[in-house]
């Protein structure tokens, strides 16, 4: 049997066998994306002559149900297998941040919303049920996880993220990439590719794409982290690139950063894809590159295996560089080497189409899909405030539920869902293709209020919502209710009453009347604060929708300020991809929820907090500014610096605002209370190699039942180099009944305290060392301290990420 087609033979064996019997040309068609889109197959013939290495399944979008995507993947795949002179299968990707942005597959929280929970396993399930579904259909590639750091809410694509810390994304990236990747075994499952690497958050200005001003060091030591967790303890394998540049570079032509750092200094050995046109724009918008072409040999240099989405810098002129000798031919080969093992790893030349329609139907059909769904969107809720209103009671009154996004269940979906997928693919929202454009200038005025200026909420320039949104999100999830039903549903002894009262965007107060006579005859208030997280110019923040305005829209904190003065008791709920921050919610709300966009079960999830059938969990995993002047502004900052600056000043604060964050990392509020006791640690100094071992025991006081996310903190007093004030080292769910008592054992590889030195190494250093335990960054409630013994120079990539934990 020849060598590529035994399936004995190691992935490696079977792609340098194949390797060698390559043409230049089928060479080519493995480091190239195709976009299926209308055009006609002499085109297709045209443009891929010999096949192509992947494919995007964006087309999935216009497709009603997971049949329809089956059969043009099957059809897709024969095409392309039938171009390629050894019927090289191409790997099919799909983004699944959220879930699998495919018709019928199961929606989950947003990223910031699965960081609430701070539920590794929870991920790690997830992450099966994501993979098995994109793979049923023949999806082998999953865009996800986003191990971006951010610290910045200007920046749109913030919900996408795990959030502020490398700790927490670390654990929880890990765990969500050993799940799509089925913890190894992905002939089942999927390739994880996690994005975007490198820094793409901390961009100048909060703006998508700009440049990136990171040094070095803290490159590594922070915004690698998370990547470099999922290469050594999740065998990661695939990467995508940052649209960014870096100290001069563009990313995706960066020989110092995708083959130097990632795979040289971190190990990382598997396939490296380009985001959407990002070589392209080093020509187009960077302005590094003369030509298209050579922008393509610039990343083909520097390590980028393929071009996507489609076939435009790695093109036939570059391929006339390799056979004339000006480009290598073992650049291309590496490539071309990565990817084909990819393909054997995942068995494509066994199995290259999607499942029979009975194993498709098992897959989506099962009840775990909808329990794990509706348990992430019930851990992602965050209880901010309560004065005591929560849990709202089960009996008869009278409930207004006020703001527009109360009766959307477009507010449960955010950025990459299929959802927000399926709205920006038909155009809703967005381009107004084929809009009745006076009957649309009617329904402004009547139902948003007048003074609309080209169909945009007033004091906006983001576009209308179209009722054909609503009528699309009931197609794609016939069973999701929003939280206006989900609340009439759960308490009919009581007279809910809605008003629209205001948008989720601009300055429109015209229907604040009629909300707040409403709400003068009401005996609880709740409200449905926030944004539209999503795609196209109908949302207020998503890719490429960044703002300096981090607060609520005028029209709702308008609303609040007015709506205080009745006194009445009231609850809000906020809806966005970046969390609430309001001057008016603070002062005036008896309670704010933090519901982020929660996914198909989000309503669900929100009314058993707010009844009390589910005790909130959820976690801040970014500290909240009080406004966009305080950005960044985060917990783990250097000693010197942010909250800490400590220097002898007038002010110990900005003259018009405090330095601390309006809501701490870490922080979430319960329903019952919990007890922090005898902190130990087994030893009282330790050498290099010995694992640290620290126990605490923690109690619920309270009389209900309770999940407490006990947090692990470290310091290094004093250092040869300057290091945050504190960092996160682990952290664990710990459920209590009530009066119950356990224990809490996290045991850390001293490596987790390394540092890179002067020299740029990886180092512990000796000396005194503080750990603290608490139920946020700024509410520690036990302390103790160990010493290392020496010093030790380690190896980055093998050092410890996040601490274990065990329950006694």
């Amino acid at each position: 049997m020849t060598k590529y087609l035994d399936s004995s033979l190691s992935p490696e064996v079977r792609a340098n066998d194949l390797l060698e019997r390559m043409s230049m040309e089928e060479k080519m068609g493995q480091i190239v994306g195709y976009m299926p889109q209308n055009e006609m197959l002499e085109q297709f013939e045209k443009d891929y002559p010999c096949g192509a290495g992947q494919v995007s399944m964006l087309f999935a979008g216009k497709l009603s149900d997971k049949e329809a995507v089956e059969e043009e993947v099957t059809r897709i795949q024969k095409m392309i297998m039938d171009r390629s002179e050894h019927r090289i299968p191409a790997i099919f990707h799909v983004e699944t941040l959220t879930g699998a942005l495919l018709p019928e597959a199961t929606s989950f929280p947003s990223g910031l919303g699965q960081a609430s929970s701070w539920n590794p396993e929870l991920m790690r399930e997830m992450g099966k049920i994501v993979g098995s579904q994109s793979r049923a259909v023949g999806a082998s590639h999953a865009f996800a996880p986003v191990l971006d750091i951010s610290r910045d809410s200007r920046f749109g694509r913030q919900g996408e993220t795990y959030g502020e810390d490398p700790a927490l994304a670390s654990a929880m990236g890990a765990a969500y990439v050993s799940g799509l990747q089925n913890d190894g075994n992905v002939q089942e499952a999927v390739l994880a590719c996690a994005k975007h690497f490198l820094g793409y958050h901390a961009t100048q200005g909060g703006i998508h794409a700009a440049t990136t001003p990171i040094p070095p060091r803290l490159l590594r030591e922070v915004y690698a982290k998370p990547f470099q967790a999922a290469i050594t303890n999740a065998r990661l394998k695939s990467v995508m690139n940052t649209y960014s540049s870096i100290d001069g570079e563009s990313v995706a032509g960066s020989y110092k950063i995708l083959t130097e750092l990632l795979r040289g200094e971190m190990g990382f050995e598997g396939m490296v894809v380009s985001d959407y046109t990002s070589i392209a724009e080093q020509h187009t918008r960077l302005m590094l590159c003369e030509n298209k072409t050579d922008a393509g040999e610039r990343s083909l240099q520097a390590g980028m295996d393929i071009e996507l989405p489609s076939k435009d810098c790695y093109n036939d002129e570059l391929m006339l560089r390799i056979m004339n000798g000006d480009v290598e031919a073992e650049v291309l080969d590496r490539a071309v080497r990565n990817v084909l093992t990819a393909k054997f790893e995942l068995g494509l030349f066994e199995n290259p189409f999607p499942k029979s329609k009975a194993d498709m139907d098992s897959i989506y059909g099962d009840p775990g899909n909808k329990q794990i769904g509706l348990e992430a969107a019930r851990q992602s809720m965050i209880l901010l405030k309560n004065n005591g209103v929560l849990p709202m009671k089960r009996m008869k009154q009278k409930i207004a539920v006020i703001g527009q996004l109360a009766a959307s269940t477009r507010a449960l979906f955010g950025g990459y869902t299929f959802a927000t997928l399926a709205e920006n693919m038909l155009g809703i929202g967005n381009t107004m293709a084929g809009v009745d454009f006076e009957k649309i200038s009617n329904l402004s005025k009547d139902e948003f209020g007048a003074g609309c200026d080209h169909f945009t909420y007033p004091g906006s320039q983001v576009k209308i919502e179209l009722p054909e949104v609503e009528e699309l999100m009931r197609k794609c999830y016939p069973g999701a209710l929003n939280l206006l039903e989900q609340i009439t549903l759960d308490i009919p002894e009581a007279e809910v009453t809605y008003t629209y009262g205001f948008a989720y965007a601009g300055n429109d107060t015209s229907k604040h009347d009629e909300a707040l006579a409403a709400a003068a005859d009401a005996d609880l208030v709740l409200l449905a604060l926030g944004g539209k997280h999503g795609w196209g110019t109908s949302c207020t923040t998503g890719e490429g929708i960044d703002a300096t305005n981090i607060h609520l829209p005028e029209c709702q904190e308008s609303f609040i300020r007015k709506l205080a003065d009745l006194n009445k008791p009231t609850v809000a709920v906020h809806f966005d991809g970046r969390p609430i921050s309001s001057d008016m919610a603070d002062q005036h709300l008896d309670a704010i929820l933090e519901a982020w966009n929660p996914g198909q079960y989000g309503a669900k999830a929100i009314t058993d907090v707010l009844f009390g059938d589910y005790n909130p969990t959820g976690k801040l995993p970014v500290s909240v500014a009080y406004n966009a002047g305080q950005i960044p502004v985060f917990y783990n900052h250097d000693n010197g610096s942010s909250y800490h600056v400590g220097t002898i000043n007038e002010f110990s604060s900005y003259v018009d605002c405090p330095r601390e964050p309006r809501y701490y990392f870490g922080h979430g509020l319960s329903y019952t209370n919990y007890a922090y006791s005898d902190l130990r640690i087994e030893k009282e100094s330790y050498e290099p190699d010995e694992p640290l071992i620290v126990h605490i025991d923690v109690t619920n006081t309270g009389e209900v039942f309770g999940e407490e996310v006990v947090q692990l903190y470290i310091r290094d007093p004093y250092a040869s180099m300057v290091r945050p004030v504190m960092e996160l080292a682990g952290f664990v769910r710990v459920p209590l009944e009530p009066k119950e008592t356990k224990t809490v054992q996290f045991t850390m590889r001293l490596s987790q305290f390394a540092f890179l030195d002067a020299d740029m190494r990886w180092k512990i250093e000796a000396g005194e060392m503080e750990v603290m335990i608490g139920a946020a960054s700024n509410d520690i409630r036990a302390k103790g301290s160990f010493r290392i013994s020496s010093s030790n120079n380690i190896d980055g990539k093998t050092r410890g990420f996040y601490a274990d934990a065990a329950l006694k």
